[in-house]
């Protein structure tokens, strides 16, 4: 275990000097197994060399060496290297000699010899943890003066100061706010291609986990939750499946209908399974919470945890809705496709059952909504090179084998393109829908 670092963040690096090889030797084993970077040097003479390459944080010498003893030597170190903290091994007799050393070595302790181990690792520990404590309070002082230098010169030129803090503040407030729109845009594309990643191994429901998140958001908008509630809803959505990770691959290309006992048994734990692989994740809290219900039925015969009516999260009932919407079109859930008609129909007699009679209300009123938009909206199916900077996706953008390149309402630049005609050349055949903004 390490017990303490260097200043840049690695091992802290400890030099040990003794013209005795098996003293070195028990030096270095009983302090390796604390994680210190080591060097030995048998003279004062070969340390001070080891001193101009390396890094070296402590210092620990013994007093009796042949031609530099370890009072002078620790006098070089002090001159060359203060920062470097100095620990001198000595014996009862080499009184005058530690001394000596302390007044012109400037020593941080002496060491009698012989040691006791646990002494001696300990006082180590402490002398770091010291050189560590100086450096911070160094900071700090450091960090004082500035700021009682800005504060005279605030002082002295209070009005111009604040002008000039508050116009450099109202910029920097627009960066962060730029930035944070940035890093929320990446953070969304992150969890987009992490659920494409798990869709992969799905095959034939690829694509599943953005047709879910996608209806899911809008409902939750139809029934007018917040923002952040919004998107607690579209991240659950997206990784609603990732407890299925670990289940094996023929439990997943079968109905839900057609397993036995025993699959059941293990397909219902997906939903703990997902909130537990994203409990370390404190952004997505509020989403694991909603995948652990995404399979509660309104009238309490859903699972993991048969939650009735409203103990489910309304984000819950929201995606359980979804997710069963598109699982009947694909056959996954009954073992059936059904046309999107049908699937609607399906949605509407589980109302009170299955799905929250609101949140059914909710879904019809946004199929309605889509249709609308539809009809409004002047879809065209375009190949690679037809398409232009400025057009907007109309639906996601997806491979071949169904993952996806690109979401819905995605704005192409040439950039975007020259990447759709490099894939298109290795994937030809691919289909883009595109309206103009």
């Amino acid at each position: 275990m390490m017990e303490s670092q260097s200043d840049n963040g690695s091992p802290a690096t400890l030099l040990f000097v003794d013209d005795e090889a098996n003293v070195l030797s028990s030096l270095k084993r009983l302090f390796r197994p604390h994680g210190y970077r080591i060097f030995t040097a048998e003279s004062g003479a070969q340390a001070l060399e080891i001193m101009r390459h390396e890094t070296v944080d402590l210092v620990v010498s013994d007093m009796r060496m042949p031609e530099m003893n370890g009072a002078q030597f620790l006098q070089k170190v002090n001159e060359g290297w203060p920062d470097t903290v100095r620990i001198l091994l000595t014996g009862y007799a080499e009184i005058e000699a530690t001394i000596d050393a302390i007044n012109k070595g400037h020593i941080y302790r002496y060491i009698s010899k012989p040691w006791e181990d646990n002494d001696i690792v300990l006082s180590i520990q402490h002398a770091l943890r010291h050189k560590e404590l100086e450096k911070a309070n160094r900071g700090l002082e450091e960090l004082t003066r500035k700021q009682n230098e800005e504060l005279r010169d605030l002082n002295a030129n209070l009005e111009q100061k604040v002008r000039a803090r508050t116009e450099e503040l109202r910029q920097t407030m627009g960066f962060l706010e730029v930035a944070h729109e940035k890093l929320k845009k990446g953070f969304i594309t992150s969890i987009r291609i992490f659920a494409n990643l798990i869709e992969m191994r799905e095959g034939a429901m690829a694509g599943h986990s953005q047709r879910v998140a996608e209806l899911s958001r809008a409902i939750a908008v139809q029934m007018g939750m917040s923002e952040a509630e919004t998107q607690d809803v579209f991240l659950a959505a997206l990784l609603h499946d990732v407890g299925k990770i670990g289940l094996p691959d023929y439990l997943l290309e079968k109905p839900y209908s057609d397993m036995n006992t025993l699959e059941r048994v293990e397909f219902v734990k997906h939903p703990i399974k997902g909130q537990m692989a994203l409990m370390a994740l404190e952004q997505l809290q509020g989403a694991a919470k909603l995948i652990r219900s995404h399979h509660e039925h309104f009238d309490g015969q859903g699972y993991p945890d048969r939650l009735r009516g409203m103990e489910i999260p309304l984000g819950a009932r929201i995606i359980a809705l979804a997710n069963e919407f598109d699982s009947v079109q694909d056959g996954t859930l009954t073992g059936k496709h059904l046309k999107p008609a049908d699937a609607v129909l399906f949605i509407q007699e589980g109302s009170g059952g299955r799905y929250d009679p609101s949140v059914v209300e909710a879904f019809v009123r946004e199929m309605k909504a889509n249709e609308k938009t539809r009809a409004s909206v002047q879809e065209r199916v375009l190949h690679a090179d037809q398409v232009k900077s400025g057009m907007v996706l109309s639906r996601d953008l997806l491979s071949n084998h169904g993952e996806l390149l690109l979401s819905k309402e995605h704005v192409l630049d040439a950039n975007l393109i020259g990447q759709i005609m490099g894939y298109s050349k290795i994937a030809p055949g691919l289909v883009i829908y595109v309206y103009d903004k």
